[in-house]
C-alpha cells in the first residue's frame, strides 16, 4: 500500500510524543517533524534518529523571532546535521508586526545557509507575506540545489502561480480544501507540486486534534475536489515526495 504524506506536523507538541512517533512507524506514515527553535533539535533528532518514516525539520518559527531570534547562531552551527528545515519564514500578521524587520534579517540567514550547504528541503511558514518571501527566495534561495515548501498556502491564485513557476512546492492540509477560494487555488498549483500536510497538533476533525494518519482525510478530500480517485492522489503525493528527495540528493 501507498505511503501516506505528512510534510508539517509539530510531534513534540503531543503530549504522547513518543508514543505518536511509534503511530506513524506502525503506518507507514512519512512525516515530517517541524521544530520551532534549535533548542528543541537534539531531542528530535535523537528519537527520529529510530525510524524509518520521520525527519525532523531544523526551525526557527518567525512567531518566535522577538524572543528566539538570537539563537539563529545556534540554528546555522547545527544546519549541516540535517537535510531538512523548518518551521521558517515570515509572520506579517498585525501581532507579530514589531519583529518583522528581525524575522526578515533571521530569514535571510537561514536562505543563505541553505544556498551555501545545499540539499535543503524547506517548510515554510508565510502568512501575510507571500509575495514578501517570494522576494526573498527569488533572491537567496539556491533553487538548483534546494526545494522551497509552502506550508498551509494563504496567499492568492496570481501569488501561488508565481510560486510554482519559481520551482516552490506546497504542503496542503484539509483546512485549505473548504474555503470560498479552494478550487481557484488548487487550479493555480501543478499537481506534481502538491504534497499534503496535517499541521497537528494546530488543526482538528471533528473537535479531535488532527494526527499524521489523519492526513488520510485531506488525501480524501482533495481527491474530491481536484475530481481523482483517492488512492490515484495518494500515490501522486508519495511520487512527488520522492522526486523532490531525488532532486536533493542530486544535488549533493
Amino acid at each position: 500500500m501507498t505511503p501516506f504524506v505528512d510534510f508539517h506536523c509539530h510531534l513534540d507538541l503531543y503530549p504522547d510524543y513518543e508514543a505518536l512517533v511509534a503511530e506513524c512507524e506502525r503506518h507507514s506514515v512519512y512525516t515530517l517533524a517541524v521544530t520551532t527553535t534549535p533548542r528543541a533539535w537534539a531531542r528530535n533528532k535523537t528519537v527520529a534518529s529510530k525510524t524509518k518514516y520521520i525527519r525532523v525539520g531544523l526551525g526557527l518559527h518567525p512567531q518566535l523571532v522577538s524572543s528566539h531570534g538570537k539563537e539563529i547562531d545556534l540554528w546555522e552551527k547545527l544546519l549541516p546535521e540535517t537535510n531538512y528545515v523548518g518551521e521558517v519564514g515570515i509572520d506579517a500578521s498585525p501581532q507579530y508586526a514589531n519583529s518583522l524587520s528581525e524575522q526578515k534579517y533571521v530569514f535571510e540567514r537561514i536562505l543563505k545557509a541553505c544556498s551555501s550547504q545545499g540539499g535543503k528541503v524547506l517548510s515554510i511558514h508565510a502568512v501575510r507575506s507571500v509575495p514578501l518571501v517570494l522576494d526573498m527566495l527569488e533572491k537567496y534561495l539556491d533553487f538548483a540545489t534546494n526545494v522551497p515548501v509552502f506550508h498551509w498556502f494563504s496567499g492568492s491564485p496570481t501569488e501561488a502561480r508565481r510560486a510554482a513557476k519559481l520551482g516552490c512546492m506546497f504542503s496542503i492540509n484539509d483546512r485549505m480544501l473548504h474555503g470560498s477560494k479552494t478550487q481557484s487555488l488548487l487550479k493555480a498549483i501543478p499537481l506534481q507540486l502538491m504534497l499534503t500536510e496535517t499541521d497537528g497538533p494546530f488543526t482538528t476533525t471533528n473537535g479531535r486534534v488532527n494526527r499524521p494518519l489523519d492526513v488520510s482525510v485531506c488525501v480524501a478530500h482533495l481527491a474530491r475536489e481536484i475530481g481523482q480517485d483517492k488512492n490515484d492522489v495518494q500515490c501522486l503525493i508519495f511520487e512527488n515526495l520522492r522526486r523532490i528527495l531525488d532532486q536533493r540528493h542530486r544535488s549533493k
